[in-house]
């Protein structure tokens, strides 16, 4: 009888927390989540040229892409299948695709095809459902080089006057400020591990 109501209690507490969350809070989650599923680029809420703007994209080795779509509602979740790139899923992003939702707002079979199901709760996101990992089309990859080369674009112009080039060897220019040295605890440029140059890849010669 404890554990019973134990179990309701948490289940009540974990209720009040998503009815007072906000979308933006729940975005975080997924950037947070996405990191902790091993993608190492990471972005929230960034339009490309399909008129998609995911809550939150992450990019693994080998240009694996992870797409969470967060939703607080279950309007908003019934909304979002009338959306152009979700009836037409071949023109969507992202090879493996989840919706983030509170416990309980969303049933499995209530899914689109191939699609995964994080829950969120007190104590953090939850995998209930399991994305297939091939739903990414050639078009898909297409939208997702303009997603990511628009959001690349917006760095340079907030870098400015430098180029991204000049931004990304920073630390080298600190080393031949600081006499052939890096202050301690900084790598240099080629120090910094990239597990995008993937050594699985086939090179050009």
């Amino acid at each position: 009888m404890f554990l019973l109501l134990s179990e309701a209690g948490a289940s009540r507490s974990s209720k009040l927390e998503a009815e007072s969350m906000t979308h933006s809070q729940l975005v975080e989650k997924a950037v947070r989540w996405l990191r902790s599923y091993r993608c190492g680029v990471v972005l929230s809420e960034q339009a490309c040229v399909s008129g998609e703007m995911p809550d939150a994209i992450g990019w693994k080795r080998a240009c694996h892409s992870v797409l969470v779509e967060c939703k607080l509602t279950r309007a908003d979740f019934l909304a979002d299948r009338d959306k152009p790139f979700r009836r037409k899923p071949e023109q969507g992003v992202g090879c493996e695709r989840f919706y983030l939702v509170p416990a309980a707002l969303v049933r499995r079979e209530e899914l689109p095809p191939g699609w995964g199901l994080l829950e969120y709760r007190s104590r953090g996101v939850d995998i209930v459902h399991p994305s297939a990992k091939n739903l990414r089309t050639a078009t898909g990859f297409h939208y997702e080089m303009n997603l990511l080369l628009a959001s690349l674009r917006r760095v340079e112009l907030r870098v400015e006057p430098q180029s991204i080039t000049d931004f990304l060897k920073w630390k080298n220019r600190m080393a031949e400020y600081n006499r052939g040295t890096l202050p301690e605890g900084l790598a240099s440029t080629e120090e910094e591990p990239n597990v995008f140059l993937d050594p699985e890849l086939p090179r050009l010669n």
